[in-house]
């Protein structure tokens, strides 16, 4: 049989607030955290807006000689993974590190480092090029740092399916679990691609917002002047865990993990395949994973870009697999308050679900004012909504035509 998951600690690192409490508080008064970028120029760039996370303090989380030796990205994953073992109360002398994994996701990794190296490349020759480059620029060195500083010595891997990242990392976590494999996973993602080269990338494929003038407005999912998404950065780590392990620590369980599902379009680099078929096919997968029906579903954390083609057929897919219960299913985007935090993006979002089952209230969608004929469905508008969840899914579709989709539950403590 398989072994049960659950999850037992919350440690997000996002645009509107640093630790579960200023996370969670900011989703459910809908406070944005999008704003004109402050770590570099932009007045050249068509887009000069995204979710930054303004007051994270390396120096709270490392010595300053190591937080030198981490990308940005990794320095979030790092910290992350802190507050996500302090939040599940786990004493790590008490365990066995050998069955402890981290199974990271990141789209991009790191950067920064890439894009300051190659200008000390150009502007001052090889020779000054640091002798760290490699080991900080390369995308597993996220789950890399995290085993290091945590004395982690089971699996320890990165997944990069660009804006479903998280959510495929956090199904490699739950069957390594149930697999009998490990005991404790460390999971989610981490991205910090707002840097010039990044912005610029997505500019040039103009997929993302110009209303520079309104940055708060900005990010809009399923609403009809939806204009593209935001960047926003961060790092959504979780604390999964089987769950006779925690039971045996006294462990305060937020929710379980019921069922994980991942398909392909094979459509496209970076358009959705028409109608949605393949996010409808991974969330398919992934109730039947669960043992669970569409009418059990209560909540859909979406993926909710912001972007004309991403929202229309995610409420298509929607529809294909829930018929007409999807009428009645509440559906919000977190990315309209964070911005799209890409390989991140699953982490901060599962974390999100997992408070709406904890304490029975959906996060709205922020900026829903004009209502798309062909995004129709329930997306608790501009206020958060106290209702009973006692199933939900969350979803994470990428460019190259990833998706991924888990469902969580309420513990009820059998």
């Amino acid at each position: 049989m398989k072994k049960r998951v659950v999850i037992t600690g919350l440690g997000p690192i996002t645009p509107i607030g640093i630790g579960k409490e200023q996370y969670w508080e900011g989703l459910k008064t809908g406070r944005p955290g999008i704003a004109k970028i402050t770590g570099f120029p932009v007045s050249d760039y068509p887009t000069q807006i995204a979710g930054e996370v303004r007051d994270f303090n390396p120096d709270s989380y490392f010595e300053r000689k190591d937080a030198r030796r981490m990308d940005r990205f990794t320095q979030f994953a790092v910290a992350g993974a802190q507050l996500a073992i302090e939040d599940a109360a786990l004493e790590l002398d008490s365990v066995d590190r050998e069955r402890c994994a981290v199974i990271l996701g990141t789209g991009i990794g790191g950067l920064n480092t890439f894009e300051e190296q190659c200008r000390i490349l150009h502007e001052r020759g090889p020779a000054r090029v640091s002798p760290f480059f490699i080991p900080m620029m390369i995308g597993n060195m996220g789950a890399g740092q995290i085993s290091i500083a945590f004395g982690f010595r089971g699996p320890a891997k990165s997944v990069i399916s660009a804006c479903a990242s998280s959510t495929d990392a956090m199904g490699q976590a739950l069957r390594l679990i149930q697999g009998g494999e490990v005991d404790v996973v460390l999971t989610g993602g981490s991205e910090a691609a707002v840097c010039p080269t990044g912005l610029a990338g997505f500019c040039a494929m103009k997929a993302m917002s110009t209303r520079n003038d309104e940055p708060e407005k900005a990010s809009r999912p399923f609403d009809k002047e939806r204009d593209g998404f935001v960047m926003g950065e961060g790092a959504g780590i979780l604390v999964f865990e089987e769950l006779e392990h925690a039971r045996r620590r006294g462990a305060r369980v937020y929710a379980e993990v019921k069922g994980y599902g991942c398909t392909a379009d094979a459509y496209h680099i970076t358009a959705p395949a028409p109608e949605g078929e393949g996010a409808a096919r991974a969330m398919k997968l992934a109730l039947a994973d669960a043992q669970l029906q569409g009418e059990d579903i209560d909540y859909i954390n979406a993926h909710g870009t912001s972007t004309l083609y991403n929202d229309k057929f995610e409420t298509q897919a929607i529809k294909t697999v829930f018929g007409d219960h999807a009428y009645r299913v509440a559906v919000s985007s977190t990315k309209s308050m964070l911005g799209h935090l890409l390989g991140a993006a699953g982490g901060v979002e599962i974390i999100a679900t997992c408070l709406s089952l904890v304490e029975d209230v959906i996060h709205p969608t922020i900026n829903y004012e004009y209502p798309d004929p062909e995004c129709d469905l329930d997306y608790v508008p501009n206020r958060a909504r106290p209702q009973i969840v006692r199933n939900a899914i969350s979803n994470s579709l990428g460019f190259g035509g990833h998706n991924a989709t888990l469902v969580l539950s309420k513990y009820n403590g059998c």
